[in-house]
């Protein structure tokens, strides 16, 4: 087969619109389905990439419906019914999914593979950044859009190829990488998995994958199976001495940090990174680690990480003021939200933190609701909205409420979404964080706006 056009049903997802980017670049038709219009597919639109958001066979442009030239790529999220998959499936096209197509770009590559349930997309953008500052270049697969480069895409000649390793759907399984990283094996995607130990075995056999005389970083304390085939194997953590570590941790005014890096063979003094949260100098050792792999120049390397602007939606600083701070995250785990409180808590202590999550997925709800109650208690008040359901049809007694009902918060709120704003506009905030996974991105420039507003008409009173 040699394909000039390529169909991506699901074309709005971020893995998805970063291939559709990818073929776009290199010449090929690109057109493609999704069920939401977006500010992600506004962009591949203004891009003149074609897309419609009905299932509807007409709506394919004729430069797809060539089977021998077309090739198509789904999501896994895409339900088995959908109209359009299964008249590409009756006709006999070329269909792979997401994490195929990745993977057959990524075996011509260098390829570095981040993977963990948590971390990997603050990893890879910050190693993304590295090594376009510090090396000699990389191309780029990222999960969320990198404020640097404002895509999530990146393109050079380089041979290195950065890509996320996403656990969903044994995705990963995709990839053969010549060095990667292992952020968290905690729980999650047990509608996939059923159960941890198939989910971290599923680790272990992606880390098996890594080509002879490869490297993996894997994060202390995690444990999965190692491979015994010949690689190269280091550890790596945020302050605990290991074979990759941060000493010296000073924080700074802005909620950032100064550091030390150790690596096996020197430290290099005085880091500082662009962006706030503990949490992130600890993906910042991760990702420095793959760049040591291939050699990194001190200076750039330090350059590099001051230069660092995150990601969108990744401890994302909307505002912040002496007298409101308001942060977007897109913490969708227990561990996610314990890692991103807990990193406010410590930027900005003796602070109140006023959270508003929104859950993503029934099932993830249903597995985990002790563990959402626990880390949002960690806040001092909680707005909760409803379940995002993404992929999944309801489950009988699966609510937000389960989890609201066990949080220890002495201030807590269920609101639906149309009522968000009305509560927010009606109350006086310390730190604000909006959390999820699912659409309540929707709001976050709405808030920035009213807070904003909100902040003038404070100042301009006091100067009357």
């Amino acid at each position: 087969m040699n394909p000039n056009a390529v169909y991506l049903i699901g074309i709005g997802g971020i893995g998805m619109s970063a291939l559709a980017r990818y073929y776009k670049h290199y010449g090929f038709f690109v057109a493609g389905y999704d069920r939401i219009k977006s500010t992600l597919t506004q962009e591949l639109e203004s891009e003149n990439i074609y897309i419609h958001y009905e299932d509807n066979i007409a709506l394919i442009p004729e430069n797809c419906k060539n089977a021998e030239h077309t090739l198509i790529i789904y999501t896994p999220a895409v339900p088995k019914e959908h109209s359009e998959l299964n008249y590409f499936t009756s006709n006999n096209f070329n269909i792979v999914k997401r994490s195929k197509a990745l993977g057959l770009i990524a075996n011509d590559k260098h390829t570095f593979a981040i993977a963990g349930t948590h971390g990997k997309t603050s990893t890879s953008s910050l190693l993304a950044h590295i090594l376009t500052v510090a090396a000699d270049g990389c191309n780029a697969f990222l999960g969320g859009i990198s404020k640097n480069y404002n895509s999530n895409l990146l393109l050079s000649q380089s041979n290195n190829l950065v890509a996320e390793a996403d656990e969903f759907d044994r995705s990963f399984l995709q990839l053969f990488p010549d060095a990667a990283v292992v952020t968290a094996t905690d729980a999650d995607h047990l509608d996939i998995y059923g159960n941890i130990d198939a989910m971290r075995n599923a680790f272990g056999k992606f880390v098996s994958q890594i080509k002879s005389g490869g490297t993996l970083i894997i994060k202390k304390g995690i444990e999965i199976d190692l491979p015994k085939s010949n690689i190269n194997i280091y550890t790596y953590s945020c302050s605990e001495p290991c074979d990759f570590y941060a000493s010296d941790i000073k924080p700074c005014n802005d909620g950032c940090y100064v550091f030390d890096i150790n690596l096996p063979d020197k430290k290099i003094r005085n880091c500082k990174l662009g962006v706030p949260g503990l949490i992130n100098v600890e993906n910042a050792i991760a990702a420095t680690a793959l760049a040591w792999t291939v050699g990194i120049d001190e200076q750039k390397l330090k350059n590099a990480l001051t230069d660092f602007t995150g990601v969108k939606r990744r401890m994302d600083v909307k505002i912040n003021t002496p007298k409101l701070t308001y942060i977007d995250d897109y913490a969708h785990h227990p561990e996610e939200l314990k890692a991103t409180i807990t990193s406010i808590r410590n930027m900005f202590t003796g602070r109140k933190i006023t959270a508003i999550f929104q859950p993503h997925l029934y099932t993830r709800t249903r597995d985990f609701a002790d563990g959402f109650a626990e880390s949002l208690s960690l806040a001092d008040e909680l707005i909760l909205l409803d379940i995002y359901p993404a992929r999944e049809l309801p489950i009988d007694g699966i609510t937000s409420k389960i989890i609201f009902d066990k949080v220890q918060c002495r201030e807590k709120i269920l609101c639906k979404k149309n009522e968000l704003m009305n509560i927010v506009s009606s109350k006086k905030f310390d730190i604000l964080l909006t959390l999820g996974a699912g659409d309540i991105d929707l709001f976050v420039e709405p808030i920035t706006k009213m807070l904003n507003e909100k902040l003038n008409l404070e100042t301009k009173i006091c100067h009357e």
